[in-house]
C-alpha cells in the first residue's frame, strides 16, 4: 500500500467462427454526428488464449482496521491490557471503570503468566456487599465497548474467555450490556474459591436481545484485588468456524478470488523495523501471542489475525496464498546486507511453517495448531514497495537465493517495476502498484500492450482510482477501473495476477480513501469498485476470445471470455463493455458462423453497473444506490439490438447451446446441460 504522501507508481473455448458485433455511437461532435464503430469478436481457436487460473484476486492489508476489529470477530479491544506498552502503570484504553475512587481501583502491573505479554491489570475492589461501604447497585469492576460498539445479536451465542487470578474468593459478573451499561443482553456468573494461581474461565453468553452498540462488563461486589488478562469475545458462529466475522468474509468470497495478498502492504514493513509485522510473534496460542503496534498506521493489533489464520483464510476461501515479509526494510531503517541472514533465516522458516512435513520444527508448531496438513503456499514476495531502498537489491538477491535452494518450486515477487525496464535482478514476478485519476486508469488499459513478453510476469498487486474523482467510493472509479482490467485481460499472457486496494475501512478508522467494503460493527456495503469486481469474477481461467475495435475510440473498451459456469455447468459467452464516455451506445450485435452452436434465449442476460450521477457512492444509510442490475434478455440471439448507457460497465452473459466444447490444448471434451 501507497502512503497517502507517497509518490504515485503507475480456454473453455467455443469453436465456432466469428462474433461481430456493430457499433453506431453517437458522441457530441458539431450536429448529432454518426461515428460508426464495428466491433469484432474472433471465436476461432487459432486466436483464442486461456487467461491465467490466478488472473483476479485479492489483496488484504491490516489498514483502517481492517482486520481487528474487521474481519478477525474477536469483540474486545486490547484483550490482553498491552496496548499501553509494557512499562506500567499503563493506559488501559479503551478499557473503563465502573463505579467511583471510594469503590474501585484499577491499574496495570506485570504480574502475567503469559512470558511474551507480562502486562495484567489488577483490581482492587474497595466497597462490598454488606459494612459500611457497600458496593453501588449494579457492582463495580470495568467494561470494553469492543471497535466502536459491540454488536450482539438476539438469539446468537458468545464465548467469553478471560484469564484470572487472585489471594481470596471471586464472584464475577460476565455480562453483554448496552452502550450504558444498563441493560443486561446476557450475563453469567464466575464463582471461585481458589484462584490463587492464574485460572482460565470460560463462560458461553446467548444474548436476550440484539445491540448494535454493546459493551462487555466484569463487575463485582465482592471485596478484595483480583487480576484479569487476555479476555475475549468471540461469536460462536464464525466463518467457517475459524474465527472470522461471517458477513465480512462472504464479501470476499462473492469475489471469486483465486489468490490473497497478505498481510501489506506498508503493514509489513513498519515505519520502523521494531514495530513491523513479525510472523512468528503471531503463531500459537491467541493469549500467548503479544501483539503489536502498527506504526504506520497507527493502531494496535492483538494479532488474533496472524500468519496462520492468514493460511487459513486463503483455504477457506480456495484461493492462493502470497505471502508478504519483511526483507529488513522498514519505512525509516533498513538492515545492511551483511547483516540479513537472521531475515532469511525468518523467510526460510516462515515457508517451513506453512509447507513443512508435520515433524519438521516449523511444520509441528503448524500441526499443533490443528492443521497438520501442509498449507498451499507457492508465492512469495519480499517486501513491500521498496525496490528504491538502499539495500533492497543485496537484501533481496541473499534470500532470493535461499529460498530458490530450499525450495526450487517457490514463485518470487520482486517490488521493482519490470514492466518498461527489464529487471537487474532474478525474479518469477514483479509488483506493479497504481493509483491515479479516473481518466489516467482509463487510459492504463495500454499499459502493458508493448511490455516484453519474455522474463518475469507482472503482479499488479495494487490499483485504485483515487483523490477528488475517487470520493469514499464513485461510479466514476469503478468505470475507470474496469477498463483498467480489461486492459488487463487482455494482456493477461504477460499480466498473471492483479488485486484492488484497499478491501477493507472500517468507518470508525479512515485511515485511505477509497475502499472496496466498507463496514462497521454491524453493517457493510461494497462501493461501485467493489461491485466492478464480480464483472471479472468469472475471467480467471476462462477463455480470452480475440476483440477488436475497428475504430478508435477514446471511451469505449471491451472483451469477450467463454467460461464454465460452475452453479449450472453450462458455458456462457461473456461480452464486457465499458462505456466511459457521457454519450450513449447504440449496439447491433451479429454473431457469424456459429457452426453448429447456438445462443439460447432463455438463460441469457444483461447486467448494468450505472447511475444517475458519475460520483454517486453507496453508504451505510444507502448501500444499494449503485448496483449491478441483472435482467434477462428474452432477445438473446444470432442477431439483436442494445443500448449501451453512457458511464456504464455492461457484461451480456450468452447461453451457449451445443454438442461439445473444447479446451483449447486438452484432449477433453466437455457437454453442456443444455443438450
Amino acid at each position: 500500500m501507497l502512503m497517502a504522501s507517497s509518490k504515485v507508481s503507475y480456454y473453455v473455448l467455443l469453436c465456432f467462427g466469428i462474433v461481430a458485433v456493430s457499433v453506431s455511437t453517437f458522441f457530441a461532435i458539431g450536429d448529432d454526428t454518426v461515428q460508426p464503430i464495428r466491433l469484432v469478436v474472433n471465436a476461432s481457436e487459432a486466436s483464442a488464449r486461456q487467461i491465467p487460473d490466478t488472473l483476479f484476486g485479492i489483496f488484504f492489508e491490516e489498514i483502517n482496521h481492517a482486520g481487528a476489529g474487521g474481519i478477525w470477530a474477536e469483540l474486545v479491544s486490547n484483550r490482553g491490557f498491552e496496548a499501553g506498552g509494557p512499562n506500567t502503570p499503563s493506559n488501559i484504553y479503551p478499557w473503563s471503570i465502573i463505579g467511583d475512587e471510594s469503590s474501585i481501583s484499577v491499574s496495570t502491573d506485570r504480574s502475567s503468566c503469559f512470558d511474551r505479554n507480562k502486562v495484567a491489570l489488577r483490581m482492587e475492589v474497595l466497597c462490598d456487599s454488606r459494612d459500611n461501604n457497600v458496593c453501588p447497585t449494579g457492582e463495580v469492576g470495568i467494561y470494553n465497548p469492543g471497535f466502536w460498539g459491540m454488536n450482539i445479536e438476539e438469539g446468537k451465542a458468545y464465548k467469553v474467555t478471560l484469564f484470572v487470578r487472585s489471594l481470596g474468593e471471586i464472584d464475577v459478573s460476565v455480562s453483554l450490556t448496552d452502550s450504558r451499561g444498563l441493560k443486561k443482553l446476557a450475563t453469567a456468573s464466575i464463582i471461585s474459591s481458589d484462584v490463587s494461581n492464574w485460572s482460565k474461565m470460560e463462560v458461553l453468553l446467548t444474548a436476550t436481545e440484539t445491540n448494535y452498540n454493546s459493551r462487555l462488563q466484569l463487575t463485582t461486589s465482592k471485596k478484595g484485588v483480583i487480576w484479569f488478562d487476555q479476555v475475549s469475545a468471540m461469536p460462536v458462529e464464525t466463518y467457517k468456524g475459524h474465527g472470522f466475522r461471517n458477513d465480512l468474509v462472504q464479501m470476499m468470497a462473492d469475489l471469486k478470488p483465486r489468490f490473497i495478498r497478505f498481510p501489506g502492504g506498508c503493514f509489513v514493513e513498519g515505519e520502523w523495523l521494531r514495530n513491523a509485522f513479525r510472523w512468528k510473534e503471531t503463531i500459537g496460542p491467541w493469549e500467548q501471542r503479544p501483539g503489536h503496534f502498527g506504526d504506520v498506521w497507527m493502531y494496535w493489533t492483538d494479532d488474533g489475525l496472524g500468519y496462520f489464520e492468514f493460511l487459513q483464510l486463503a483455504e477457506d476461501l480456495g484461493a492462493a496464498p502470497v505471502w508478504v515479509f519483511n526483507n529488513g526494510i522498514s519505512h525509516q531503517d533498513q538492515v545492511d546486507t551483511s547483516n540479513i541472514s537472521p531475515f532469511v533465516q525468518e523467510a526460510l522458516d516462515s515457508i517451513e511453517f506453512a509447507r513443512g512435513d508435520p515433524n519438521s520444527t516449523w511444520g509441528s508448531v503448524r500441526a499443533a495448531m490443528g492443521h497438520p496438513q501442509p498449507f498451499d503456499l507457492k508465492y512469495v514476495a519480499l517486501g513491500n514497495e521498496d525496490c528504491g531502498k538502499k539495500n533492497y537489491r543485496g537484501n533481496y538477491v541473499k534470500i532470493y537465493n535461499a529460498l530458490k535452494r530450499a525450495y526450487p518450486d517457490i514463485k518470487i515477487i520482486s517490488n521493482c517495476d519490470g514492466s518498461s525496464v527489464k529487471l537487474d535482478h532474478p525474479a518469477d514476478y514483479y509488483d506493479f502498484h497504481i493509483y491515479t485519476s479516473a481518466n489516467q486508469m482509463f487510459s492504463m488499459a495500454h499499459k502493458f500492450d508493448k511490455t516484453s513478453r519474455t522474463g518475469p510476469k507482472a503482479f499488479v498487486s495494487e490499483y485504485a482510482v483515487t483523490g477528488s474523482d475517487a470520493g469514499t467510493g464513485s461510479l466514476l472509479a469503478a468505470i475507470a477501473e474496469a477498463g483498467f482490467l480489461i486492459g488487463l485481460e487482455k494482456n493477461s499472457d504477460i499480466v498473471e495476477m492483479a488485486s484492488y486496494a484497499p478491501l477493507f475501512v472500517n468507518t470508525n478508522d479512515r485511515r485511505w480513501n477509497p475502499d472496496a467494503i466498507v463496514f462497521n460493527s454491524s453493517h457493510l456495503y461494497g462501493t461501485p469498485s467493489y461491485w466492478m469486481q464480480q464483472f471479472f469474477a468469472a475471467s480467471s481461467g476462462a477463455t480470452l476470445l480475440d476483440t477488436t475495435l475497428d475504430a478508435n475510440s477514446s471511451s469505449l473498451i471491451a472483451s469477450s471470455i467463454v467460461w464454465k459456469n460452475a452453479d449450472d455447468n453450462n458455458y456462457y459467452l461473456r461480452i464486457k463493455i465499458v462505456n466511459f464516455g457521457s454519450n450513449k451506445v447504440n449496439l447491433k450485435i451479429s454473431v457469424y458462423n456459429l457452426n453448429g452452436y447456438s445462443i439460447r434465449k432463455s438463460g441469457s442476460s444483461q447486467t448494468v453497473l450505472t447511475s444517475a450521477n458519475l460520483m454517486d457512492e453507496n453508504s451505510l444509510n444507502n448501500p444499494k444506490k449503485v448496483l449491478p442490475l441483472k435482467a434477462s434478455l428474452n432477445t438473446a440471439a444470432e442477431n439483436m439490438d442494445v443500448v449501451i448507457l453512457s458511464h456504464s460497465i455492461t457484461s451480456f452473459e450468452l447461453l451457449i447451446e451445443s454438442n461439445t466444447i473444447r479446451m483449447p490444448g486438452s484432449h477433453h471434451q466437455f457437454s453442456t446441460s443444455a443438450i
